[in-house]
């Protein structure tokens, strides 16, 4: 992943982070950081950073933008050519854990869906996946009140009060 698609989603993760809901813009991470840090870069580095026209920058930069979106200083570098998270190759399992390994992996190249993301991991960490993502798969096909009602049924039986969508 290069810088600028890291700063992209940081961006993305620290509006969520915040109940913004999207990605904070880059004028708002600037005056983020001033407030916050009492220090800060200027909006048109920023854009050079993301826009990949400043492929290099200061080591007070890295740790000023490494303090905000609390990562480490060393994550806010290219990733060289072929590089790839996690391990690639499967271990021979039964289908229950080929699944579940499959949701987890999945999960974790979900950055920009947190939602998403979550709800893949939680999967991952059931007993029986095959049996949500079956009955996943049959919710999906109700009409839109039908899974509106599901959803107000849940949300009963789990006490929260999540709008479900029109």
């Amino acid at each position: 992943m290069r810088l600028g698609e890291k700063l992209q989603h940081l961006r993305f993760v620290e509006g969520s982070q915040r109940g913004i809901g999207r990605a904070m813009t880059k004028a708002e991470v600037v005056r983020a950081m001033k407030a916050e840090l009492g220090e800060g870069l200027s909006h048109a580095y920023l854009c050079q950073l993301e826009g990949g026209t400043r492929v290099h920058m200061t080591a007070r930069t890295r740790e000023l933008l490494a303090r905000f979106f609390n990562v480490l200083p060393g994550y806010l570098v290219d990733d060289p050519a072929g590089f790839q998270e996690g391990l690639r190759t499967e271990v021979a399992t039964n289908g229950a854990d080929r699944l579940r390994g499959r949701l987890a992996a999945q999960a974790d190249a979900l950055v920009d869906e947190p939602y998403l993301g979550h709800a893949l991991m939680k999967l991952s960490r059931s007993r029986e996946p095959r049996s949500f993502v079956t009955l996943l798969d049959r919710m999906l096909d109700l009409p839109p009140d039908g899974l509106r009602r599901v959803a107000e049924a849940v949300n009963r039986e789990t006490g929260e009060e999540r709008s479900v969508g029109r």
